[in-house]
């Protein structure tokens, strides 16, 4: 009996020492995987870090192209593009301007009244959908369209169309163009789902002016401008510091007032303003000091545009949350902690931006929105909560690079203008000599605006950069539809009644 006993217990004992030896071998493997998951995390950070004297790298960097982009055609990323605009809106404009935004799938007419002394602006504004058959079709089909709109809001408005005044319009345009004057340009490309063959190579405004005409409206295309461009003049004519514009939403670009005699490309060039509004297309930058990642280097390859606007692809709305997507992804492959790889996971831009900056500015203790958007976005369900852990600092570690670049960015253009504090000093060091002036940066765009996280990893990161005393006169102003109100008040700066200011030599 003594014997069973026995046998029976070292039977348990081996038994148990087997259970034991094999929860202690799921726990070893679990906590491989989980190293490698964090590897990944770890190495992901060391590829997006963005010191203080790295992004002071890419600060210089920026005017260095800026400098080479104004002074050759093609000697830089940064295309420089001038936009003839010599004369912002100063808040002294007086009388009724309209504009007309095209820029996708719908349009936008607006109708603003000035009363100079800087007055409120509250425009009236009218959204119309573009026919399909319209995007595909021809300029002329497109353009009588559009007049015919406009026509029944100028209709409605107070004016009467039978005015012997011509209105003023200004057009945002925001497709490639090549700018031949403040009111006219020759389309390069179509893009946002258009193809209107018969308008490629040629004069865009121009082929408004004859619709317009045709439909009897006594109206003049003032300006031909872009959203950027826009929001910079809406900037100015509210806060007369503003020196330069930057959107940050889906896409990315900037622009800024530039001396007429540092555009050296284009010799001969007066205007008697003495500057010129010019649009950087800054989306196109790049440096080798940018902190790529193999995130970026794929979804680059990956894209319809491989070897272009490789800054836009690492700060703008379009592309974060593909970023995030492909670190979850990779995590996915190296272990099963998110389960085995979903299709939804594997299909590029499943996750938006918007739903990334969710995940990332969520409070909750047990991240019940990233549980959410994991399982109904990317098809990853009952995901554990150190997992979730994970995902917020993924965001958070794209997002901070993206702001903090941006930043650069920004910083750059101002020490290219002699706005910096460093006087022209590589490198960042600002000098106590030097009288800084308040200067007024015009923003829009929703990654900034919508975006807590992103917003004030901006702000930390220009705060670092030029330092205390010089940040303090470095102020950041929120624009709302600089493409619309902005057109019309470039309509007003420009209107008929100023003088032709700008001369080629």
């Amino acid at each position: 009996m003594g014997k069973v006993a026995l046998g029976v217990a070292v039977g348990v004992a081996v038994a148990a020492c087997a259970v034991a030896a094999l929860v202690v071998g799921r726990r070893v493997r679990s906590r491989r995987k989980w190293k490698r998951v964090v590897g990944v995390l770890k190495e992901l950070e060391e590829s997006c870090e963005t010191t203080v004297g790295r992004l002071r790298q890419v600060v210089d960097a920026m005017a260095v192209e800026m400098h080479a982009g104004l002074a050759s055609e093609g000697g830089s990323k940064l295309k420089m593009l001038l936009t003839f605009v010599d004369n912002l809106p100063s808040g002294s404009e007086k009388g009724t301007f309209y504009a007309l935004d095209l820029g996708g799938t719908n349009f936008r007419v607006l109708r603003v009244e000035l009363g100079g002394q800087r007055s409120y602006l509250d425009p009236d504004v009218e959204r119309q959908p573009i026919p399909q058959q319209l995007m595909s079709g021809r300029s002329e089909d497109l353009f009588d369209f559009i007049a015919s709109s406009l026509h029944e809001f100028v209709e409605k408005g107070k004016d009467s169309e039978q005015s012997p005044i011509t209105k003023e319009l200004g057009f945002t345009f925001s497709f490639p163009v090549k700018q031949t004057s403040v009111s006219s340009g020759i389309l390069i490309k179509w893009t946002k789902g258009f193809a209107i063959k018969d308008l490629v190579g040629k004069e865009v405004a121009g082929g408004l002016q004859q619709a317009l005409d045709r439909k009897g409206l006594n109206m003049r295309v003032a300006v031909l401008v872009n959203d950027t461009v826009g929001t910079l003049a809406l900037g100015h004519y509210h806060d007369a510091d503003t020196v330069a514009a930057v959107i940050i939403g889906t896409g990315t670009n900037a622009c800024y007032w530039e001396r007429t005699d540092a555009i050296i490309k284009c010799q001969g060039l007066l205007t008697t303003s003495g500057g010129m509004v010019v649009n950087m297309e800054w989306g196109n930058f790049w440096s080798s000091h940018l902190p790529r990642t193999l995130y970026d280097i794929d979804l680059d390859a990956e894209s319809p545009n491989p070897n272009d606007q490789g800054f836009e692809k690492m700060i703008s709305g379009m592309y974060l949350g593909d970023i995030v997507r492909r670190v979850i992804l990779r995590m996915s492959e190296e272990t099963d902690i998110f389960r085995p790889v979903s299709s939804s996971l594997s299909e590029p831009f499943t996750l938006r931006t918007p739903l990334m900056a969710a995940m990332h500015e969520d409070y909750s203790p047990e991240l019940t929105e990233v549980a959410r958007i994991l399982k109904d976005v990317l098809n990853i369900p009952d995901v554990p909560l150190k997992a979730r852990k994970l995902v917020v600092k993924v965001c958070d570690v794209v997002t901070r690079r993206a702001a903090r670049l941006a930043a650069a960015g920004i910083v750059g253009i101002l020490k290219k203008i002699g706005r910096d504090g460093s006087g022209g000093i590589t490198g960042g060091r600002s000098r106590s000599d030097i009288k800084m002036r308040r200067t007024v940066v015009a923003i829009e765009g929703s990654l900034y605006t919508k975006y807590t996280m992103f917003r004030e990893y901006l702000h930390e990161a220009l705060h670092e950069i030029l330092g205390e005393d010089i940040s303090q006169h470095v102020i950041l102003k929120v624009m709302e539809d600089g493409s619309g109100t902005g057109a019309a008040l470039l309509a007003a700066s420009h209107s008929s009644e100023s003088v032709d200011n700008i001369q080629l030599l």
